[in-house]
């Protein structure tokens, strides 16, 4: 079942973020399977394979680092939200992965954006 999310204009910026980190990770040789999956649980920016591991990708972007930056967002309430979305979508899925939980960091102070992979466990 696919549930649907509306997007509004002020989604630019963060569109823009997600399209910087999937064409960062696709030169990494990262898989795109799913972009801004949506389930009543929450929603995940980008789902990707990387070889034979599921990658589920918290995409973060902060104009500069006054309130923390963009790592200091994703707290334990948001990656329970991921957890959860993530669970939701294997259970929609007919085959076992490997999984992880990576975070792409984008702010305007940095050329590239910071990946770190399994950055989060359930």
């Amino acid at each position: 079942m696919t549930y649907l999310r509306r997007r509004k204009p002020s989604n630019l910026t963060g569109d823009k973020a997600e399209l910087q980190a999937l064409l960062h990770l696709q030169k990494q040789g990262l898989q795109l399977l799913h972009r801004n999956y949506y389930c009543p649980y929450g929603e995940i920016d980008l789902i990707m394979h990387d070889k034979q591991t599921l990658v589920f990708i918290e995409v973060r972007y902060r104009k500069n680092n006054t309130f923390g930056g963009a790592l200091a967002s994703i707290n334990r309430v948001k990656q329970r939200k991921i957890i959860a979305t993530a669970e939701f979508f294997l259970a929609e899925q007919k085959n076992e992965y490997n999984c992880r939980f990576d975070v792409i960091a984008i702010d305007d102070s940095v050329t590239s954006p910071l990946w770190i992979q399994d950055a989060f466990q359930v």
